[in-house]
């Protein structure tokens, strides 16, 4: 197998250049046009291997949908439709250009489902593999989803199953697990991990939705407590979580055990589901259209604390812990 410093800088753009449209790429940058009625919005994720990423638990296929998909949830959660996105490869010399082909394959896999283009980007020498992609959205105005704009008496709704790809990172790296779970168990949490789908669909619902209607949320890549902190603490607000409205998946407690799942669901990160605060009416609209998994969890308060309470012991409440979240530093 040929490596990357074998075919070089040029012989590996020409490879890659294939995924991308002939019209577009092959300039010094890229021309995406907009609608003049919309803002464009931009984000940049990065994965590093043995942080995001290994070759233990994720194939190159698999990480290059990961990368794709992180960032297409970046834009749903902004309310954003995707336009494009932009790679920066950096990479040993002595990887393979096969790994690096495969990985842009899982890229392109992602991208075709929503579809996005991915329009150029750039490639460089180092001594670890990482992967910086750019999206490119665009979003009405006047229906951006921001952290800001929760107001208390809003719904805290979400748009899935928290916890999934927490445990199926366990079954990659404890394979031994896998015994406690029947075959469809351990695929639904392996692919949630390896596959995520970012809610590019939830889109056209939240497009019924009048635009004097502030809607405010995040996507859950750092865990549904982290997201939920963060919603509050830019709306200057709180929130009263529902313990009874938290689903634990049947597979995730036979696998971790009922406290664990619980944990996992709350901090363990990666589901790529959307958590928003709304009008109650309005999350009853969505949790309609998406189905068993989108929950209603909860409420937005006058009161900056976050808690957890269970409708049948009022006297069991618990304060999120913000710092068992996924945390760079």
């Amino acid at each position: 197998m040929r490596t990357v410093k074998e075919i070089g800088e040029h012989g590996l753009l020409e490879r890659l250049q294939r995924y991308c449209p002939a019209d577009i790429v092959g300039d010094d940058g890229a021309i995406l046009t907009t609608d003049p009625h919309k803002s464009l919005v931009v984000t940049t994720d990065v994965l590093v291997d043995e942080v995001h990423f290994s070759d233990r638990t994720t194939s190159p296929c698999d990480v290059g949908w990961r990368a794709a998909a992180a960032n297409l949830s970046d834009l749903a959660a902004m309310g954003a439709t995707p336009l494009g996105i932009t790679v920066g490869l950096s990479l040993p010399g002595d990887k393979q250009v096969d790994w690096v082909e495969e990985l842009y394959r899982g890229i392109d896999a992602c991208l075709n489902l929503y579809p996005t283009p991915l329009v150029g980007g750039d490639i460089c020498r180092s001594q670890v593999t990482s992967i910086a992609i750019t999206a490119f959205g665009e979003v009405d105005p006047q229906k951006a989803i921001l952290r800001s704009s929760a107001r208390p008496g809003d719904a805290i709704f979400i748009t899935g199953l928290h916890g999934l790809s927490r445990g199926g990172l366990e079954l990659l790296l404890n394979t031994h697990k896998k015994t406690a779970l029947d075959s469809i168990e351990q695929e639904k949490l392996i692919k949630a991990h390896q596959r995520p789908l970012p809610r590019l669909d939830v889109l056209e619902y939240l497009a019924q939705i009048p635009p004097e209607i502030a809607i405010a949320g995040m996507d859950s890549s750092d865990g549904l407590a982290d997201a939920i902190e963060q919603i509050c603490k830019n709306s200057g607000v709180g929130a009263v979580i529902n313990r009874e409205n938290l689903s634990l998946d049947s597979g995730l407690i036979k696998l971790a055990g009922e406290k664990k799942a619980e944990e996992w669901l709350l901090y363990g990160g990666e589901d790529f589901e959307l958590v928003l605060c709304l009008p109650v009416s309005f999350a009853s609209f969505l949790k309609e259209k998406l189905g068993k998994n989108a929950a209603i969890i909860g409420v937005v308060t006058h009161n900056t604390e976050i808690q957890i309470v269970e409708k049948s012991n009022l006297k069991h409440q618990k304060t999120l812990n913000i710092n068992k979240g996924f945390q760079h530093f």
